[in-house]
């Protein structure tokens, strides 16, 4: 990203086509109304074996921090459950939120290499927006990114996803993601 005109692809293809179809679609009459991609947030939560094992969040925090290609922080515990062996400040997973060019790049691998990458793949649930045009999706192994090593894993992660946007209804939203070739089976 060191080049100053360099465009992400699907920044380019929003800006180009989607833009337009959405415009036309919901008959928008000006083009602030028109939906677009607020924010990205990435969350890995290590739960129990980050109480076991500190290191765990650790290995956790590095392997967001690769994925996103921006440092991630660390999610500490709120407060002490003794039941769970937890306690207040507790490592226990890591998170990032993307936005701009590299919200773009982020979801552009998503779809085009990650999801293609996961075992018996039939596309995402279709169901899983908010009400307010905002998507969550669960990933079960961080390993389907090709920053991650392979040989170098010593736990396989499940990841949360949650693309945020301004789109007012969630069938805006919907079709946006639709336009950007999110693909959904529903």
């Amino acid at each position: 990203m060191a080049n100053a005109d360099y465009t992400p692809r699907l920044k380019a293809q929003y800006k180009d086509s989607i833009r337009a179809a959405l415009k036309e679609e919901f008959g928008y009459k000006n083009d602030m109304q028109i939906p677009r991609l607020e924010k990205i947030v990435l969350n890995i939560g290590c739960g129990a074996e980050a109480v076991k094992d500190s290191k765990k969040a650790k290995s956790a925090l590095a392997d967001l921090t690769a994925i996103a290609g921006q440092q991630a922080v660390t999610t500490k515990a709120k407060k002490s459950i003794a039941g769970f062996r937890v306690r207040e400040d507790m490592p226990l997973g890591a998170k990032v939120t993307l936005r701009g060019d590299r919200m773009y790049e982020f979801l552009d691998r998503l779809i085009t290499i990650a999801m293609p990458r996961i075992r018996d793949f039939r596309g995402i649930s279709g169901k899983s927006f908010d009400g307010r045009g905002n998507y969550a999706m669960g990933l079960k192994e961080h390993i389907v990114f090709p920053e991650i090593d392979f040989d170098k894993v010593d736990e396989t992660w499940g990841m949360d996803i949650v693309v945020a946007t301004n789109a007012k209804t969630d069938a805006e939203a919907k079709s946006m993601l639709k336009l950007f070739n999110m693909p959904f089976n529903s």
